[in-house]
């Protein structure tokens, strides 16, 4: 697509890091900066901008045509199945991908900032942590006016464990900490630390960012982001917290511009509060004796429930074997054992319409920061069952810190399969004991603190707003 050429114009171009969770992200945070009047430039290869064009939710599809789409051409790069049975729960076979985006899409990434730096008075590149290679290239804009801000897709409070996590902060919640490597495969970690030692040392200090923009908000982390404002890292940088990215939709939960997903219907016939929803995203797989498992606690809970059960993304979505699942048999029994009482969803859902409807009482979820941000911005309880990465973190927060969810498996036995009569006592503690209704009443109080801090006035509005004035500068 042709770019904008005005020479008093900023362009801002969205660098994401190639898996859901942060492909969305900045797909939201592009729309937001879109519909104030800039020019968005969102770069990816280009499978994964057909992913985030696809699965973008909450907005009305028009609005993508505010935005300017750039394939990022790398090589073709391996996208095995997700391996229930591999020994870390974290998303391995996408590896390749990453290995492959982050040595490839530099050269491209380049030729397009330079291109948009002739063109505008000044370049903003606001690309995902993890792809420190993007601060790089905008420090070697050739016409110097390019800078590069962070989009933290993470808890804000994670950093604090990252870089002390025996922090006062933490130890007064009683807030545990897991090393990064307990929570991530060692492949990974490797590639995180040898990516940024690399860049370090072939950009040095002027491919530090100028400032960082957090999904988050003060409802759900003031206390933090005022600790991570203070900390020597983060002291020449300039910090904007203006979460939840995500569009809050009201209980009627329709998107603009999308048909209805039939589950929508179905939750309409529900009495309020009354619907489990279980979902684990986008990067985790269960084995099969776990799914049957988690089946049989839903059942036996006697509670309605809509359960999203479908296998991890490949690294290219599009391009899936359309191998049957190992679960098949157990799904269809289980389906008509079921009937009237829950629905099980095998394909994409509308996440953000389900936690935003009023029959959806609470959320069994793996805690990613996404749908952490998206369940607590609509008010709605977490059931936490974290897999890997920063999840363990985001329950403990969750958990601990706000009382606004309740662990279904702690870290230490999560190379072990959960037992269904486990499973369904926290299923009845969240929709039947007086506990879990305090604890959905807590994430109800704090849903409607998230919801002004992004309304006129609020202070994610108004971090939104600092941060627009200042790339505009």
């Amino acid at each position: 697509m042709a770019v904008d050429s005005t020479e008093n114009s900023v362009a801002i171009v969205a660098v994401p890091f190639p898996a859901q969770g942060h492909l969305n992200q900045l797909m939201h945070l592009s729309l937001l900066l879109a519909s104030r009047g800039l020019p968005v430039h969102y770069a990816a290869p280009a499978a994964h901008v057909r992913q985030a064009r696809s699965r973008v939710h909450g907005w009305d599809p028009k609005s993508l045509v505010s935005i300017h789409f750039h394939d990022l051409d790398v090589p073709a790069f391996e996208s095995p199945a997700p391996d229930p049975a591999a020994p870390s729960p974290f998303p391995n076979h996408l590896m390749p991908l990453w290995e492959t985006f982050t040595t490839a899409a530099r050269a491209p990434l380049a030729a397009l900032l330079e291109t948009l730096s002739a063109t505008h008075r000044r370049v903003v590149v606001v690309y995902d942590r993890l792809n420190s290679f993007a601060a790089v290239e905008a420090a070697r804009v050739g016409k110097g006016n390019a800078e590069a801000f962070a989009l933290q897709c993470v808890a804000i409070s994670y950093n604090i464990g990252w870089l002390d996590p025996g922090h006062q902060l933490l130890r007064d919640h009683g807030l545990e900490f897991l090393p990064i490597d307990v929570c991530m495969s060692k492949e990974f970690v490797e590639f995180v630390f040898r990516t940024e030692k690399e860049m370090q040392e072939e950009g040095g200090a002027g491919a530090a960012p100028a400032g960082m923009v957090m999904n988050t908000s003060r409802a759900i982390e003031g206390e933090f982001i005022d600790t991570i404002a203070a900390h020597p890292v983060f002291e020449n940088q300039k910090l904007f917290a203006v979460g939840p990215l995500n569009p809050l939709l009201d209980a009627s939960a329709r998107t603009p511009g999308k048909a209805r997903h039939e589950c929508m219907d179905w939750l309409d016939e529900q009495p309020a509060a009354s619907v489990l929803y279980v979902s684990f995203g986008t990067t985790s797989s269960f084995l099969g004796e776990q799914i049957a498992e988690l089946a049989a606690a839903l059942k036996g809970s006697k509670q309605r429930f809509i359960w999203v059960l479908r296998e991890a993304d490949r690294a290219d979505i599009f391009a899936d074997s359309g191998e049957s699942r190992n679960h098949d048999k157990m799904l269809a029994e289980f389906t008509k054992e079921t009937e009237g009482t829950g629905l099980v969803i095998t394909g994409w859902a509308p996440q953000l319409e389900i936690l935003a409807h009023g029959a959806t009482a609470a959320f069994m979820s793996h805690c990613g920061w996404n749908s952490t941000m998206e369940s607590l911005s609509h008010g709605k309880p977490i059931l936490a069952w974290p897999m890997h990465s920063d999840q363990p973190w985001d329950a403990e927060l969750l958990c601990k810190y706000h009382k606004a969810g309740l662990l279904v498996r702690p870290w230490e036995k999560h190379n072990e399969v959960v037992p269904a009569e486990d499973i369904q006592k926290v299923i009845e503690e969240a929709m039947l004991s007086d506990n879990g209704m305090a604890v959905r009443q807590r994430a109800k109080v704090l849903g409607e603190a998230v919801r002004a801090s992004v309304a006129d006035g609020g202070t994610s509005s108004q971090g939104l707003d600092d941060f627009v004035a200042h790339i505009s500068r």
